[in-house]
């Protein structure tokens, strides 16, 4: 099974199919189509007609390469045309009955050396290999849409596969200019086993009314760098997709993140399937296009919060990093900010914290020499909280402990005048308790803040069940004055951001627990695949992994799943000390600092 794969023969002309065949040609090699459907083949053609058209005038082929890649692709309606092929890779729809059909057919087509990949990502290739006379040969070769642009590969083998070919079709991956990740025969593999996942539970959010489509996509998309928000790659994948794929994964774990949200039955139902329909959890300007299109459920200007108080200037509580990076977003805004810290040297050490980051902003050429002084001109370091006594907004961003943080408020409303708002930056705390530790928890509210607070565009608004309309409305303001981005959200555990993306680091870990993937093969997966800008555990060192475990704790208490439970090989290397970066040691040594 050394063969160096000279024809390959794919099964299944959709975009999939289409796309790897495309991969194929490009690459040298001759490649065969086959789809029943003549529409279908001839589909095929025209895009990669298209396609390598596009790259003649990009100048990244010449004509006569173009001809040479259409001339190696051939397209056909049996399977019989697959007789001279070495490899065959079948893309057809996700149906145990479909794929196995074509693996019947196959095996009495083609030699018994040639490999039979399937380009599952939710069935079993175990139970395909299986029904196979030669299940040795057969694997799972799971591309990623696009593929002709997707670095990312899955090479699935079952206990079934024989080595040799994994290594042959490893190899061919490579040769392809992809990056192959082995992993083993479970639905959704590494990449679709941790973002499906993610994916039902922001359907489910959106279910519950908890946000709306737009500010969880933000979110995501604004507090975790993602190319696409959650509800928006839903509609691309394809909604009932989708669903086909959670299906296939909670038949195998049972665990109730991957029991599909009604909503996406529901749509699937309706024929509701995203941007294929023309419509799923957004409306598009026709079947097939990317466009958005306003709908019913689009916000309008005037469906905003209404008029809010008047914010001149603002305290914030703090002497950390967040603190300081909070202080310099309004002092570049143009308020007049009070930094209070315990005491006045912390203040001060906080401020010149401001100061360095003022002076990179300058070297880099992002500032003038007059904007830094400017801003730090209005920036008042206090060794108490008394200095609030007349500001307009008061936000603490102290250590994330609610008896810390009560009695913070307690005093704050002790300090700050009748109608100033109160803000709090807590990413895990319930912010009602907060509130009621004061006699005003009409004007305290959440305004959770992403590290680091210069350079994130996003803020959390967390409106409780007591918080004031024109508090809300105010927060929102100045969000804008400042350019952040505010999303709305309910006062539970998580917020949007950390209740999507700690379950989906927490389940990564589980993964390893299993022995079912590398820490580097799961990091791998998630950037090539998914499109992140790290993968989970190079972010779960950064983070801290006892932050992640406390978020982990909060999110666990407070919706009782049993799937939210945090992985035990968290709490073992957090009880070691192994934290991440800042302790040289998580699940990755690091140089200390």
């Amino acid at each position: 099974m050394d063969t160096p794969f000279s024809t390959i023969a794919v099964v299944g002309l959709g975009t999939m199919g289409t796309g790897i065949a495309e991969v194929l040609a490009r690459s040298g090699r001759e490649v065969i189509g086959i789809d029943i459907s003549d529409v279908a083949a001839r589909q095929a053609v025209a895009a990669l007609e298209a396609s390598t058209a596009r790259a003649v005038r990009r100048e990244r082929i010449t004509e006569e390469e173009r001809r040479e890649v259409l001339a190696r692709f051939r397209t056909f309606s049996d399977v019989q045309a697959a007789a001279e092929a070495e490899l065959v890779i079948e893309v057809v729809p996700e149906s145990y009955e479909i794929k196995q059909q074509v693996f019947r057919e196959l095996d009495a087509v083609v030699p018994p050396t040639t490999i039979l990949a399937t380009g599952t990502n939710a069935l079993s290739v175990t139970r395909l290999a299986a029904e196979s006379q030669h299940p040795e040969r057969v694997l799972g070769l799971h591309f990623f849409n696009p593929a002709p642009a997707m670095k990312l590969v899955e090479v699935v083998s079952s206990v079934l596969t024989a080595p040799p070919a994994v290594e042959a079709v490893t190899a061919l991956a490579r040769d392809l200019g992809k990056e192959p990740v082995a992993v083993g025969d479970r639905p959704g593999f590494v990449a679709d086993g941790l973002l499906f996942g993610y994916l039902n539970q922001a359907a489910a959010m959106y279910e519950a009314n908890y946000a709306s489509r737009e500010d969880i996509d933000a979110a995501m998309k604004l507090g975790c760098g993602l190319p696409m928000g959650p509800l928006a790659l839903l509609d691309l994948i394809g909604v009932d997709t989708a669903r086909t794929v959670l299906e296939a994964m909670y038949s195998a774990s049972h665990d109730r993140l991957h029991a599909p949200a009604p909503v996406l039955g529901q749509l699937s139902a309706a024929g509701l399937t995203g941007r294929k329909a023309g419509r799923g959890f957004y409306t598009y300007a026709e079947p097939g296009s990317q466009d958005v299109v306003p709908d019913m459920l689009t916000p309008s200007p005037e469906s905003g919060p209404g008029a809010g108080r008047t914010v001149r200037s603002v305290g914030v509580a703090g002497s950390g990093t967040m603190a300081s990076g909070i202080a310099e977003v309004f002092a570049k805004a143009g308020y007049d900010v009070v930094l209070a810290a315990r005491g006045p040297e912390k203040a001060e050490t906080a401020k010149d914290r401001i100061a360095k980051s003022l002076e990179r902003s300058v070297s880099k050429g992002r500032l003038t020499a007059g904007q830094r002084d400017g801003t730090l001109a209005r920036i008042t370091a206090a060794g108490s909280l008394d200095a609030f006594a007349e500001v307009d907004l008061a936000v603490e961003a102290v250590a994330e402990d609610l008896l810390v943080k009560q009695q913070l408020f307690a005093t704050l409303d002790k300090v700050c005048r009748p109608g100033a708002v109160l803000a709090t930056t807590t990413s895990s705390l319930p912010v009602v308790s907060v509130a009621r530790a004061t006699s005003r928890p009409q004007d305290v509210i959440g305004m959770h803040f992403f590290n680091p607070a210069p350079a994130m565009k996003l803020v959390e608004v967390v409106r409780t069940v007591l918080t004031a309309d024109d508090v809300h409305a105010t927060v929102r303001e100045v969000c804008a004055k400042v350019r952040k981005h505010p999303v709305d959200c309910g006062d539970r555990a998580g917020f949007i951001v950390n209740a999507l993306l700690f379950p989906y680091l927490n389940n990564a870990i589980k993964m390893v627990e299993e022995h079912y993937a590398t820490l580097d093969d799961i990091d791998a997966a998630m950037k090539l695949g998914g499109g992140y800008p790290m993968g989970p555990f190079e972010l779960l060192d950064v983070v801290g992994l006892d932050v992640s475990l406390a978020i982990e704790k909060v999110l666990h208490g407070e919706f009782r799943d049993p799937g939210l439970a945090p992985a035990p090989l968290l709490e073992h290397l957090v009880a070691a000390g192994c934290l991440g970066r800042k302790t040289g040691r998580g699940f990755r040594e690091h140089a200390r600092r």
